[in-house]
């Protein structure tokens, strides 16, 4: 049993967008993905850091899910910029039990565990005081306490974090969410949405006491990153 993540599947199998038009790490992404879960067994845990579909609805995200519930394994998913599909948690579960699909858990306002360990999280979201007005701030201010729910959620258990937005990349920085990974003593954060020429700009290090790592999915060569046994 192992605990793995991977954000940016950005299917399209009942759809138009396939990302295989961009070339490049994406050309047959689909099979890589397949490849990149094979070592996976039924007792792992993935958790998904969003944009795992382009499908504008569920109903038009149905080949997808049916897809990701074939993988190997618990899945557990939360939200990217790119998720226009998500709606609530009752309708997507509704979604999955409808279509046979029960390998799939969600993460929002929130939650979940491996082991002793809390798996917590949300989207995030990039918002810089000089550039965004009162409604990105009013996204990010969401996002922020969507994420300290999930973390007093996990009482006094070992936290990792799970984000599709990156708390710190190039100049930029999530002051809000960095603070409470330090004050919730986080372990390790998880984020996603860089891609292509980005993907060398990402931090990936220590900052305070949290180890931050990009695990999207052109970025880990679509083979799921192991985190802890």
């Amino acid at each position: 049993m192992a605990l793995y993540a991977i954000g940016d599947l950005h299917l399209s199998l009942g759809g138009d967008k396939p990302m295989d038009v961009f070339g490049g790490r994406w050309q047959g992404y689909v099979e890589k993905l397949k490849k990149g879960f094979a070592d996976l067994t039924a007792d792992d845990v993935t958790v998904l850091c969003g944009d795992l579909s382009w499908g504008m609805s569920l109903e038009a995200a149905r080949e997808d899910f049916l897809f990701i519930s074939r993988l190997p394994g618990r899945k557990i998913i939360l939200k990217g910029n790119h998720d226009y599909w998500w709606s609530t948690a009752a309708k997507a579960y509704r979604f999955f039990a409808e279509n046979g699909i029960d390998s799939i858990e969600i993460l929002n306002n929130n939650c979940l565990f491996y082991g002793d360990t809390a798996i917590c999280g949300t989207r995030g979201w990039f918002y810089e005081e000089e550039r965004g007005g009162a409604h990105d701030r009013k996204i990010m201010l969401r996002e922020v306490g969507r994420l300290e729910t999930s973390l007093k959620c996990a009482g006094e258990s070992e936290k990792l974090v799970f984000l599709h937005y990156p708390p710190k990349y190039m100049s930029y920085e999530c002051p809000e969410i960095l603070e409470l990974l330090e004050r919730y003593n986080v372990r390790g954060c998880y984020y996603g949405h860089i891609h292509g020429r980005g993907i060398a700009s990402a931090f990936e290090g220590r900052l305070g006491g949290t180890e931050l790592r990009l695990v999207s999915a052109d970025a880990v060569d679509f083979r799921p990153v192991r985190i802890m046994a």
